[in-house]
């Protein structure tokens, strides 16, 4: 029995030993792999109907401001109809700060992803928005994810992903 494991263990080295792949490691040109990019919605819960507002996210890293993010779009939509929502591009304003101005024309309840792409990490905060005084009777409580972060190299997966799930949930409604 122990010659046997010792020939297999012998074996394995062998072959793994011998193999000429390197393994990839997605890392900083110093190896090390970055630090994680914090994205806080700065938009509040509860919103007046027909008030212009910001929506707004800051990004950090570190606890160093991230004023080169790739990305940051807000995705808005109401309780029950995200296929029918908006993207819109966020624009830096100071010190990690993005915002796009947005004006909510009806009671409802809402929800936002701050979609935001930075420093090689694809993150996706979430946040539900109250807007007046809606029915709350009629509202639906969406299943999407409440936050992700993924690797600038999972961003096509993770649309493909956001695609699916929006074809998930109509076809549970």
């Amino acid at each position: 029995m122990k010659k046997w494991l010792y020939s297999a263990v012998a074996t394995s080295f062998l072959l793994f030993g011998c193999g000429d792949e390197e393994v990839e490691v997605d890392t900083l040109d110093n190896g090390i792999m970055p630090a994680e990019v914090i994205v806080e919605i700065q938009t509040a819960e509860q919103l007046a109907v027909g008030e212009p507002i910001q929506l707004a996210a800051k990004v950090t890293q570190n606890d160093d401001a991230v004023n080169d993010a790739d990305e940051v779009k807000f995705e808005v939509w109401e309780s029950g109809l995200r296929d029918d929502g908006e993207m819109l591009e966020g624009t830096l304003t100071k010190d990690g700060i993005y915002v796009v101005d947005y004006t909510f024309d009806h009671d409802g309840v809402y929800y936002m992803f701050a979609h935001t792409t930075a420093r090689g990490l694809h993150v996706m905060p979430k946040q539900k928005l109250v807007v007046g005084n809606p029915d709350m009777d009629k509202v639906l409580e969406d299943t999407s994810s409440h936050s992700m972060e993924h690797s600038s190299d999972d961003k096509d997966n993770n649309e493909q992903e956001h695609q699916e799930e929006k074809k998930e949930e109509d076809h549970n409604h």
